[in-house]
């Protein structure tokens, strides 16, 4: 039996398993059964060593509590956000049930549909226990580079807030903008990024690495991201309803953009981009955030 197992078979689940079992037998379970080579249930994922999950941020609270129990497993957290309700982050969520030694969180730019056709890139496994990225980096196959970061705080913050910046940017695109707009944009957004990660006591390298500028360069700039479609129909004057219906998929950022703007006006944080994409969520005609932003 296999002591490493996905749980979450989304897109992104499904490209972590692939990646994995490049190495060793890797399981994968999810809460519907799935047409998958070593697809297990959920009582034999959870007797597994070493767990991945792939579950989205707003819905990792309500399945913990339901379906995790505690074996000492060692877990790498593979979702992006903030919890909207609660302002929470990730690690505040899963601390309830797991010891901060054996937890760790995925960073870096990763589009899905690349990494299972094994396209190269480099992701950084965070965690306060170094002993944790050592058990997990060796699994990873040679065409994904791994490093380590202490700055769980910082690469959670990054991974959450490039994909509001990310919906920015396809609104940016969508109302034809221009590419001065969008570098424009990008930049200021990680200037922004970095503000707010900063109040929580997160490391200015993380901004600047794989975590931060790498996954919102990636993000922010293609329409393989999620959140940068999200933005193009906003742009279009769709409703965010419709949007989401023809996505079909999580857009982590939709959530991610009102848990910034509760922590932010709550903190006093300047965070101009990302409270105007909560507004653009709510309603507000793209154009006048355009004109609101060129004037702050």
């Amino acid at each position: 039996m296999s002591s490493i197992c996905v749980i979450g078979a989304g897109k992104w689940g499904q490209a972590l398993y692939f990646a994995l079992s490049q190495n060793q037998k890797c399981l994968i379970t999810s809460r519907t059964k799935r047409d998958i080579e070593n697809f297990v249930d959920l009582e034999t994922a959870l007797n597994c060593e070493l767990l991945i999950i792939a579950i989205p941020a707003q819905q990792i609270r309500e399945w913990l509590q339901e379906n995790f129990i505690y074996k000492n497993q060692k877990i790498l957290v593979a979702a992006k956000g903030i919890e909207a309700s609660t302002g929470a982050f990730l690690k505040e969520i899963y601390g309830k049930f797991v010891p901060n030694e054996n937890l760790g969180f995925i960073s870096g730019p990763s589009f899905a549909s690349e990494v299972i056709q094994g396209l190269p890139t480099a992701l950084v496994l965070n965690s306060t226990s170094k002993k944790l990225y050592e058990q997990f980096a060796p699994l990873f196959p040679k065409f994904i580079k791994t490093y380590y970061s202490d700055d769980v705080i910082g690469a959670e913050i990054a991974g959450a807030y490039k994909n509001v910046l990310a919906i920015a940017s396809g609104i940016c695109d969508g109302l034809h903008l221009g590419q001065n707009a969008r570098a424009s944009l990008i930049s200021r957004g990680l200037v922004e990024m970095d503000r707010f990660g900063s109040f929580y006591g997160s490391h200015k390298d993380t901004f600047i690495g794989l975590s931060g500028a790498g996954d919102l360069f990636l993000t922010a700039s293609s329409t393989l991201s999620r959140n940068f479609r999200v933005g193009l129909g906003l742009a279009s004057g769709k409703s965010l309803d419709l949007i989401l219906e023809e996505l079909g998929e999580v857009a982590e950022g939709v959530k991610t953009a009102e848990a910034i703007y509760k922590l932010s006006s709550q903190n006093n944080i300047y965070t101009p981009i990302a409270n105007e994409v909560k507004l653009i969520l709510d309603g507000k005609n793209p154009q006048q955030s355009l004109k609101d932003l060129l004037s702050q």
